[in-house]
């Protein structure tokens, strides 16, 4: 697998969340974030059930320019 790293909060310091990846073979973003507090989660359910292979994270607004790059990174097919 060869992710291409986009970036991480600028925030964060020596730490590593939360950052962006691009999948360089299927395009897929790749994420790492907060895991969502309780509240967000109940109320992400009620929109689409969560399976047990997947998770809920938030990311800051702060991150929206790296998840903008990301996906100018990534191709649409």
């Amino acid at each position: 697998m060869q992710l291409r790293f986009v970036g991480k909060d600028p925030e964060s310091g020596d730490h590593g969340c939360p950052a962006v990846w691009v999948d360089e073979k299927t395009q897929d973003l790749v994420i790492q974030g907060v895991k969502a507090d309780a509240e967000t989660l109940a109320r992400t359910v009620q929109d689409s059930p969560l399976p047990d292979h997947e998770g809920v994270i938030r990311l800051p607004q702060r991150m929206i320019p790296l998840v903008r790059e990301a996906l100018n990174v990534a191709k649409p097919q």
